[in-house]
């Protein structure tokens, strides 16, 4: 089982949040810092079931530092369904909108793009979140374009940008 977790921080806290994550043994291959509407995207993997993403991730995650709140919001996305796995750290993360009958064909077809690393359907505010390898901001804008142009039932992509995390 795989979850994600999305954090938005307090302004100018994402460092002291990202010192605290990695105190809590994740790795840092599984830990990005974003530009864009989260600061953090958190990849859980190997999970048993759900009791255990919410004992030993959820709960502590959310209560980061709760003498001083850093965290002033989480999304937590479940996978249904992961697509391949992957070592390369990506260029991006996109998250995808499309109708509920639409989701294993728009992974599999994600899956075929060259510069896609991996698709996941999850359960969330999301319907699939798809890594991205690509060199460049104009490589991204071409792999979006070629996206919205062949893939269909896209209802709807948001972009994050990774940032380095230090």
């Amino acid at each position: 089982m795989k979850a994600y977790m999305t954090l938005s921080c307090k302004a100018g806290a994402y460092k002291k949040v990202l010192d605290e994550l990695i105190k809590m043994n994740l790795s840092q291959k599984n830990v990005f810092l974003l530009f864009g509407q989260a600061d953090i995207l958190i990849q859980i993997r190997g999970l048993k079931d759900l009791n255990e993403f919410i004992n030993n991730w959820f709960n502590p995650i959310r209560a980061i530092t709760p003498a001083e709140p850093m965290v002033e919001k989480t999304q937590t996305l479940i996978a249904i369904s992961e697509g391949r796995p992957f070592e390369e750290e990506p260029y991006a993360f996109l998250f995808f909108n499309t109708q509920p009958r639409n989701l294993e064909k728009l992974q599999e077809t994600l899956q075929n793009i060259p510069g896609v690393l991996s698709a996941d359907t999850v359960f969330g505010p999301y319907d699939v979140i798809c890594a991205v390898r690509v060199r460049n901001k104009i490589e991204l804008k071409q792999l979006v374009e070629r996206i919205e142009e062949e893939v269909p039932d896209v209802q709807g992509i948001v972009t994050e940008i990774l940032a380095p995390l230090y």
